[in-house]
C-alpha cells in the first residue's frame, strides 16, 4: 500500500461522517473487527499454502469473498452491504459452532466476534473502510512488518478513547519490565488481564532474539498464555498475536477472579508473570467467595496479587505494576497479602514510576514490583524514577519512551542507596524493617512538592485507601496499648 502512514487517518475521516460512529472508542472498535478478518484472512492464506487446511469461516463470510473489491463494479456496497454485514456475517461468526477439540487458531473467530457490533449505518461508506483495509498487503514481510507498528499507533489511540484507555499499558514499561525478567527458551509467560497484549507483545519481542532452532521456535509459538474480561480489547489482543505470528494464541476471554485460588494446582502455574492488574475497579460482591477469608478484599488489583501468587511457579518470576494504595495500605487484606508475598516470595526490588505514566487514563501514581518464588524475603530494595529532566508530566506527544528507564538499567545490576535533597532515592529495607512499620512499604517516594493533584474520583479513592489504612493502625495500636494496660475497651453496638 502506499502511504501506509495516512492509513489511520483516512479511515478516521471517512467514519466521522457516518452517522452510526459515535465518538473515537466506537470508530476503533469498528476498525478491529475489520482488522482482525482481515488479518486472519491473510493468515488463512498460510496455512492453506502449508495444505490440508479447512476454514471454520463459511465461504461467503471469509473476507475474500465479500470484502475484496475486484474493481469490476461487482462488489457489495450501499444497503446490500450493510444487509450482508448485519444479517449474515455477523450472525454467523457469532454462532459458528465450536467444540472442545476445536484447535485455538479457530476457536477464535466465534470468541472475537461474540460480542463485536457493526455500528455503521452507511454502506458506501464503510465499503470505502473495507477498500482502505483491504489494500494492506500483509503477505508482503516489510509492509506487514510496518502495519504492526500503524496497529501499536492505534493501540495507544485507546489511552484518549475514553474509559479504554485503560486497555493500553504504554509500550516502553512492558518492553522495560520484559528486559528485566529476560525470557528463556522454553518459559511460558501468563497475563490474567492482558487488555491488548502489550506485555505479551513485549515479552514475545525479547524471546525472539533468542529463538535459534526449530525446537526453540515451537516453544516460542507456546510461550504465551492471556485471560481477558473484556470483548473489545479480547479482539484487538488476538488481532494483535496473530500479527505477531502466534498462529494458535493462547488468549482466553474469561474473567481470572472467577475461579477459587485454592483449587490451583501446578499445571495453572507459570514460569514468568508480567501483568498491569486492574485496579480502581468493581466486580461482584460474590467473587471475593473465591478467595480465603484473609485476602478477600474489595480492590481488584488486590485480588489479581492473590491470584498472581497462586499461579507463579517455584523459581518462577514476576514483575507486577500496582498503585501506591498497595504499597501504604495496611487494612486487614492488604497487610495479609503483603505477609503472604514477603513469606513465601522473594520481593527483591520495587520500581517506584514517576506521575502521569498512564496519563490521561490516570493520574494515581504507580510502582513496579519484582519478585520470583525462589526464598522468603529478606531484604527489598526501592528506586525511586523521577521525571526525566525537562519534563513536567508525560503526555500523547510527548510518552515516556525506553530511554526514560536507563537510569534504572544503570542502577540495577550496581545496587548502591542514593540520597537526594535530603530524600532517599535508592534504599535497601530489611524484613524486619517492613514488618516494624506494619508492612507499609510506601519507601522512597517523591518528595511532597512534586505530588500531582488527581482527579475528583481518583482523589477519593486514594483518600479512602489512606482513611482505611489509619483506621487500621489506630485499631492495631488501640489494642496493643489495651494489652499492655490490661484493660478491654466498650465497643459501641
Amino acid at each position: 500500500m502506499s502511504n501506509l502512514s495516512g492509513f489511520v487517518k483516512r479511515i478516521r475521516d471517512i467514519m466521522r461522517n457516518d452517522a452510526g460512529i459515535n465518538g473515537d472508542a466506537q470508530r476503533i472498535e469498528q476498525m478491529a473487527w475489520m482488522l482482525f478478518l482481515k488479518v486472519y484472512d491473510s493468515k488463512e492464506e498460510d496455512w492453506e499454502f502449508k495444505g490440508n487446511y479447512q476454514s471454520i469461516i463459511p465461504e461467503e463470510c471469509r473476507w475474500r469473498n465479500w470484502a475484496k473489491d475486484d474493481k469490476s463494479g461487482g462488489a457489495m456496497t450501499s444497503e446490500n452491504l450493510l444487509n450482508f454485514v448485519n444479517n449474515t456475517l455477523f450472525p454467523t461468526l457469532k454462532n459458528l459452532e465450536i467444540t472442545p477439540q476445536t484447535p485455538m487458531s479457530k476457536a477464535i473467530v466465534k470468541t472475537t466476534f461474540e460480542d463485536a457490533n457493526n455500528y455503521m449505518k452507511d454502506g458506501v461508506q464503510l465499503r470505502q473502510v473495507l477498500n482502505e483495509i483491504d489494500e494492506l498487503d500483509l503477505g508482503n514481510y516489510e509492509e506487514s512488518h510496518a502495519f504492526g507498528e500503524i496497529y501499536e499507533s492505534i493501540l495507544r489511540e485507546l489511552q484518549s478513547a475514553g474509559s479504554s484507555g485503560e486497555f493500553y499499558t504504554p509500550r516502553a514499561v512492558t518492553d522495560f519490565m520484559a528486559k528485566i525478567i529476560d525470557p528463556k527458551v522454553g518459559e511460558r509467560m501468563a497475563d490474567f488481564a492482558c487488555g491488548t497484549g502489550g506485555f505479551l507483545t513485549s515479552w514475545l519481542k525479547q524471546l525472539k532474539e533468542k529463538v535459534k532452532t526449530t525446537h526453540d521456535q515451537i516453544a516460542f509459538d507456546n510461550s504465551i498464555y492471556g485471560i481477558e474480561k473484556k470483548q473489545f480489547p479480547y479482539m484487538l489482543c488476538i488481532t494483535n498475536m496473530l500479527l505477531n505470528e502466534i498462529d494458535e494464541p493462547g488468549i482466553y476471554h474469561d474473567n481470572s477472579l472467577l475461579r477459587d485460588v485454592l483449587d490451583y494446582t501446578i499445571n495453572d502455574q507459570f514460569d514468568v508473570i508480567l501483568m498491569n492488574p486492574p485496579y480502581g475497579g468493581s466486580e461482584k460482591k460474590d467473587v471475593k467467595n473465591h478467595f480465603p477469608d484473609d485476602l478477600a478484599s474489595s480492590e481488584t488489583a488486590d485480588l489479581f496479587m492473590s491470584v498472581i501468587m497462586y499461579r507463579l511457579k517455584e523459581k518462577g518470576r514476576a514483575a507486577v505494576i500496582l498503585p501506591d494504595g498497595f504499597l501504604f495500605g495496611t487494612d486487614n487484606a492488604k497487610v495479609a497479602i503483603k505477609k503472604k508475598l514477603l513469606s513465601e516470595f522473594n520481593l527483591h526490588t520495587v520500581i517506584r514510576l514517576p506521575h502521569s505514566v498512564f496519563s490521561p487514563y490516570t493520574s494515581i501514581t504507580t510502582n513496579i514490583l519484582f519478585f520470583d518464588k525462589t526464598k522468603p524475603t529478606q531484604e527489598t530494595w526501592f528506586y525511586r524514577l523521577d521525571m526525566p529532566e525537562g519534563y513536567k508530566n508525560f503526555s500523547k506527544t510527548k510518552p515516556m519512551e525506553l530511554e526514560h528507564f536507563q537510569p534504572v538499567f544503570d542502577w540495577w545490576n550496581n545496587r548502591q542507596e542514593i540520597i537526594i535533597d535530603e530524600f532517599d532515592k535508592s534504599k535497601k529495607y530489611s524484613l524486619q524493617d517492613i514488618i516494624d512499620r506494619n508492612y507499609n512499604i510506601d519507601l522512597c517516594g517523591f518528595p511532597h512538592e512534586e505530588e500531582e493533584i488527581l482527579a475528583p474520583k481518583e482523589l477519593i479513592q486514594q483518600y479512602q485507601e489512606k482513611r482505611s489504612s489509619l483506621n487500621a493502625d489506630i485499631d492495631r495500636i488501640l489494642g496493643q496499648i489495651t494489652n499492655i494496660l490490661g484493660i478491654e475497651l466498650e465497643t459501641k453496638d
